[in-house]
């Protein structure tokens, strides 16, 4: 009886422990707040892992963005269809958007959500804009069905090119197979794309485009608790009953990625890079400007490699900024005016994208022009003088220097004092003390002189 009632203890404690620790299972939020960039996601995707190895119940992505990169928004969309965690996109607080790639992470997501007085949609690739691409601005399409009219927007004129129809279409695709494998709107997917539709909270839970309304993630998780969800290919119930909520913050790594990710950051870094490293080279021994523009020039290539980068732009402005130097040693004013255009234009290319938030603004290019060709010109312009400058040390800043004699001689050979030091000297005339004589030439440690006054007379 004894061991009996011992295995029916462990048996009832390791039921009470399997409790409690699933009762623990935390409700994760990652915070998604303005464009969505290479930082976001790897705050993203690492909170992600993060929560699968915690074994949390769900991860509710709170997000409030008017879009972003592509690559970024792929990033994020993969590691959610792969993470063994259930994923809630909550477009909240009240006033919150979840436009462009936010619509895609929304359609992605397992469990999709919206807070009152929020809007969802305008999935329209943003390089391709608004005027984009529809096969037919009538009713009738190629092969002469009539199309469904959407009550919520006029159907947008066709223009664009060969390839806006393929991107357009890609984007098209991409969201259709979302919403497939979630079970979600297929035609309004394909609309937000299409022709930039944007509707409210109210509108896309009557379309089926989300599941639910909540006013804040307590609400969401009583909402949606008991809820099955297909995870990774098995049916999963939502137990949320008693789940601890646990806000995952950005940690300095996705801060950093974030800060020198911002177009704006990486453009300056770069200019930063090449200034100090030309400043070190023109100078040579400063060591500051070299160390902190290698620095920066890292910092800055990092960044291009994650963001879409024109490299025409980038030659661009290595080759304004090669002109400008020209012009501080061959005057024209052409290489000025030409580095100084090439520079702009360069700028504006740089960042190969019209996504708002991820364009180097005129306010910025046109100062940042102007300031780095007066640097180019003071700094060329002072190593240009140091080299036109006389030596001013060693052998060469001797030769016709002042001196006085030392000492009384009529023959060639005597002694002054020339700098503060005793030499030997030579002259072809009599000196006596006191004299002032010129250094004519060296032979060897002894100086051919002549009196001061002889080129006088």
């Amino acid at each position: 009886m004894d061991r009996l009632s011992s295995t029916r203890a462990l048996l009832f404690g390791l039921l009470l422990i399997a409790g409690s620790a699933r009762a623990a299972a935390p409700v994760v939020v990652l915070n998604v707040n303005g464009a969505i960039s290479p930082g976001t996601a790897d705050y993203v995707v690492r909170g992600l892992k993060a929560a699968a190895a915690e074994h949390a119940e769900l991860v509710v992505l709170k997000m409030d963005t008017p879009g972003g990169l592509d690559t970024a928004m792929r990033q994020i969309i993969k590691q959610i269809i792969a993470s063994p965690v259930p994923v809630a996109a909550f477009v909240a607080p009240d006033g919150a958007r979840a436009a462009s790639a936010g619509t895609y992470i929304l359609y992605a997501s397992h469990i999709a959500a919206m807070a009152p007085a929020t809007n969802l949609g305008a999935a329209t690739p943003i390089n391709i804009g608004i005027g984009g691409i529809d096969s037919q601005p009538d009713e009738q399409q190629g092969d002469g069905k009539k199309t469904d009219k959407s009550p919520l927007v006029k159907k947008l004129p066709a223009t664009g090119s060969t390839l806006q129809h393929k991107q357009i279409n890609d984007a098209s695709a991409y969201i259709r197979s979302l919403a497939q494998m979630r079970g979600r709107n297929v035609e309004w997917g394909e609309q937000a794309v299409r022709e930039a539709v944007s509707i409210t909270a109210r509108e896309a839970l009557k379309l089926k485009v989300i599941d639910v309304i909540a006013s804040d993630v307590p609400d969401l998780l009583r909402k949606i608790d008991g809820r099955k969800v297909n995870v990774s290919g098995m049916e999963r119930t939502l137990d949320l009953k008693d789940a601890r909520i646990v806000t995952l913050e950005p940690d300095w790594r996705s801060r950093l990625l974030t800060v020198i990710a911002d177009p704006s950051i990486a453009y300056l870094l770069m200019l930063a890079g090449i200034f100090g490293m030309f400043f070190e080279f023109s100078n040579p021994g400063f060591v500051l400007p070299g160390v902190v523009g290698a620095i920066s020039l890292l910092l800055a290539m990092f960044a291009f490699q994650m963001l879409p980068v024109n490299y025409a732009g980038l030659g661009l402005i290595i080759l304004g900024l090669a002109l400008m130097t020209g012009e501080v040693f061959m005057p024209s004013f052409v290489l000025g005016i030409g580095g100084l255009i090439a520079f702009v234009i360069g700028s504006v290319l740089l960042i190969d994208t019209d996504m708002p938030g991820f364009g180097i603004p005129w306010a910025l290019i046109v100062p940042v022009a102007l300031a780095s060709a007066l640097f180019i010109f003071f700094v060329a312009g002072m190593a240009l003088k140091a080299r036109q400058r006389p030596v001013v040390s060693g052998r060469e800043q001797l030769i016709g220097s002042s001196g006085e004699v030392l000492v009384d001689f009529d023959g060639k050979d005597g002694w002054a004092r020339v700098h503060g030091e005793t030499w030997r000297i030579r002259s072809r005339q009599p000196l006596v003390r006191g004299q002032k004589i010129r250094v004519l030439r060296m032979d060897g440690l002894i100086f051919d002189v002549e009196p001061e006054d002889a080129g006088h007379e």
